[in-house]
């Protein structure tokens, strides 16, 4: 089609600097700044205003975003198939590297691509592509076409362009600037010379094709690779993990735009602004009659030339000039406006210490009242679980303890592992330390005496599983197992239990001698090592070593703890994505490909509480800044955004790799938030009563009296076909430590709860 261009908006970037506004899972361009939409559907809507036509429109965002890209084109109608994913953020040169990959399979070399950022302010529609027009010619016979904006004042914030020599609207670029000093800015602006970069770019395919073939080949050969292999559905195409993620990480300006020759310039005719401070929005926006913008529920009285925002409560300002004031549920941020460039300082400052503010956005409606699950939560512990599992549970015919349940609260013949065994009894001993009045010291000798009589090994470890009659069902003896031993004999020996300290003893024997791996290499899986390296034995050797010294006072435990810990700075935690790697070769480097990748949300929460109780016994507060990066990395990408449940597992890159939401991850997040509250940081008072919610919500309150729904799909159906007692643990240690956390707090039900039977008579009828 004559005259057709092709459009790309690149959608990938975060927008910190309106923080606390723009975070990282709800950047700037999803954001409505002024009541008319999404600065990205504003975007999308200008480029569909050509007057011409013949404008096939794409996006290029994030896949952590794609719902979000959905929600904000489908009602433009723009075709979702022509959404382009990135795994992960590799900066502008990939993003255009790919559209103009697409672009020739899809139209020819010698098409036209127009580059767009989604999150700038143009005045108009009309004067947006009279500009375009004018470069259209220029870029039709091969050179690369950028856009310059007049200055009007002095700017530190943008990158300008150097004009060397000018024919009507269009400009030779002498060179490219970054962000100026004031002074400087000052000189360029007085000069005539010198543009703002509105970071637009207008190209025939082939020519910067060969662009990149000359400056920059590792990055077209990636992107190449990257684009063949891309998977395409009805809702866009998704460049491959593997592939994108080897793509350099650079800007078009540093990596083609710094080294070609002959670009030309086009002087654009709109108003322009990149919205990229608070100033930016200050001076974009409508004022009222002192000059301010006020937007939310604000009161300003003697106020002047500043921007007053508040995201969902009152904010009230007296006697304030030129400054931004900016609040949301969760942040306050305050400054002059001549330094609102500096909040990414702050933002910065904030992710050293991860705090949670700058990856995920808080709920305005969150509960605020601490508590307010309580009753819900000791009635459904007390009154409807423990009954069920410390009778239905308990197998009085060969001893031990079911594996699982049917939803009639039934067993299921299941062989019955180690450390579910283990559990139970840990389960019971934590329930008799809060008070609970049931038969715990039986069933804690009765789960005892099982495996000690079936589950010893000849070397005085522990076997993988046993079958329902207590025979041997894998003789394996893997730490994980031992490590939920040496935890429940911990609480065993806190109750009373008779021979719980000689089988501890005889268990850390046993891992000295034959699973110890090192003082540096933690702990082999099993003594019949495979040679793959798992982090998750050792966060539950790292739970068990801390209940012995928290039942014992013995400084030994505390030691054997801090090898762990040594293990977790040294190659668990990537600095990078705060995430926790969990598959490793021998030397302790994540595995190629996908099993290196692999990430658990419900891990990354487990290790946030051990880390600050391994903190605050041990005196290394510098620990509480990585449980406080690792629960922020698991909550900004570790969440499916229709439940607000944790996934099973996603990539180090916050891509969904296992789309199931089991019920101990949320276990573990509500464990994590109530370490985390009260020690610095965030208050996680309301986060810790929503996490409660939503495991009444999705995981209990569907289920039969007593039991769970551990499985819930991507859409919030529940997938569990049975209840597994494994789970039990988790359930009795986060709700416990919730009603530690909020004793003598408000009690009150959150929502009205019918009268429920207890008999297990009932349960089964």
């Amino acid at each position: 089609m004559p005259g057709r261009i092709v459009c790309f908006v690149m959608s990938g970037g975060v927008g910190s600097r309106l923080w606390p506004l723009s975070r990282e899972d709800n950047p700037k361009q999803f954001h409505d700044l002024y009541g008319d939409g999404s600065m990205l559907a504003k975007t999308v809507r200008r480029l569909k205003a050509r007057p011409e036509g013949g404008t096939p429109i794409y996006l290029i965002a994030s896949e952590r975003h794609a719902d979000r890209v959905v929600s904000d084109i489908s009602p433009l109608g723009l075709d979702g198939g022509r959404s382009i994913f990135e795994p992960v953020g590799r900066n502008t040169a990939a993003a255009v590297a790919i559209a103009t990959l697409q672009t020739i399979v899809e139209y020819g070399a010698d098409a036209l691509v127009l580059v767009v950022p989604s999150d700038h302010e143009i005045s108009t529609d009309a004067q947006f592509w009279e500009t375009v027009e004018i470069g259209r010619p220029v870029a039709e016979s091969g050179r690369l076409v950028i856009f310059g904006i007049k200055p009007i004042h002095p700017e530190t914030g943008y990158g300008y362009i150097e004009v060397a020599a000018s024919a009507d609207d269009v400009a030779t670029v002498a060179r490219f600037v970054e962000k100026p000093d004031a002074d400087t800015a000052r000189q360029y602006v007085s000069s005539g010379r010198f543009y703002w970069n509105a970071g637009i770019f207008l190209f025939r395919a082939d020519t910067m094709r060969q662009a990149f073939l000359e400056f920059r080949p590792d990055i077209w050969v990636s992107c190449e690779r990257a684009h063949k292999t891309a998977r395409h559905d009805v809702s866009g195409i998704y460049l491959p993990p593997s592939f994108y993620s080897a793509v350099p990480s650079t800007s078009i300006d540093y990596a083609v735009m710094e080294h070609a020759q002959d670009i030309a310039m086009v002087t654009a005719s709109f108003h322009w602004n990149d919205l990229g401070s608070w100033q930016s929005l200050l001076e974009a926006s409508p004022t009222d009659s002192d000059g301010n913008v006020v937007m939310g529920d604000v009161v300003a009285m003697d106020c002047g030339s500043s921007y007053l925002r508040s995201q969902g409560r009152l904010l009230t300002v007296i006697g304030m000039k030129d400054v931004a004031v900016v609040a949301t549920s969760d942040a306050v941020f305050i400054a002059p406006v001549s330094h609102s460039q500096n909040v990414k300082k702050v933002v910065e400052q904030l992710e050293k210490s991860g705090r949670l503010e700058t990856k995920f956005t808080a709920s305005e409606d969150q509960v605020i009242v601490s508590g307010s699950w309580r009753k819900r939560v000791e009635h459904w512990l007390f009154d409807e679980t423990l009954p069920v599992w410390s009778t239905a549970g308990v197998d009085d015919v060969y001893g031990g303890f079911h594996e699982s349940l049917g939803f009639d609260a039934r067993p299921l013949r299941k062989p019955k592992r180690m450390r579910t065994m283990a559990r139970q009894i840990y389960a019971f001993a934590v329930a008799k330390e809060r008070g609970w009045t049931g038969p715990a010291d039986d069933l804690i000798n009765h789960g005892i005496d099982f495996i000690a009589k079936y589950g010893r090994t000849d070397r005085g470890g522990w076997v993988r599983s046993m079958n329902c009659n207590g025979s041997v069902a894998d003789p394996a003896e893997d730490a994980y197992d031992h490590a939920c031993v040496l935890l429940a004999l911990a609480h065993a020996h806190r109750c009373g239990h008779q021979d719980a300290l000689r089988l501890a003893q005889e268990t850390f024997h046993f891992i000295d001698t034959h699973l110890e791996a090192g003082s540096l290499n933690g702990f082999l899986e099993s003594p019949l090592w495979n040679g793959v390296r798992f982090s998750n034995p050792h966060m539950h050797m790292l739970e068990s070593f801390l209940a012995w010294h928290g039942i014992t006072g013995d400084r030994v435990y505390l030691r054997r703890a801090a090898r762990v810990i040594d293990l977790f700075r040294c190659h668990f935690f990537d600095e990078e994505s705060w995430t926790l790697g969990e598959r490793f070769d021998g030397d302790w480097q994540p595995l190629p490909g996908d099993e290196g990748q692999w990430t658990e949300p419900g891990h990354h929460f487990e290790w946030a509480s051990l880390l600050v109780d391994f903190a605050r016994t041990s005196g290394q507060k510098d620990l509480v800044a990585y449980a406080r990066k690792l629960y922020s990395s698991a909550v900004a990408s570790g969440l499916n955004r229709a439940t607000g449940l944790a996934y099973a597992a996603v990539s180090r890159h916050g891509l969904p790799l296992a789309r199931l939401s089991r019920s101990w991850p949320q276990c573990e997040a509500i464990k994590a938030a109530v370490a985390l509250d009260g020690i610095g940081g965030s208050d996680l008072k309301p986060e810790i009563e929503a996490r409660v919610a939503r495991l009444f919500r999705w995981h209990i309150d569907p289920a039969p009296l007593g039991l769970w729904i551990d499985g819930i799909d991507e859409r919030g159906r529940s997938v569990a076909t049975e209840v597994p007692a494994s789970i039990f643990y988790h359930l009795v240690t986060a709700l416990m430590q919730y009603l530690d956390k909020t004793a003598g707090q408000v009690e009150a039900f959150p929502l009205p709860v019918s009268e429920i039977g207890t008999s297990l008579r009932q349960i089964r009828a």
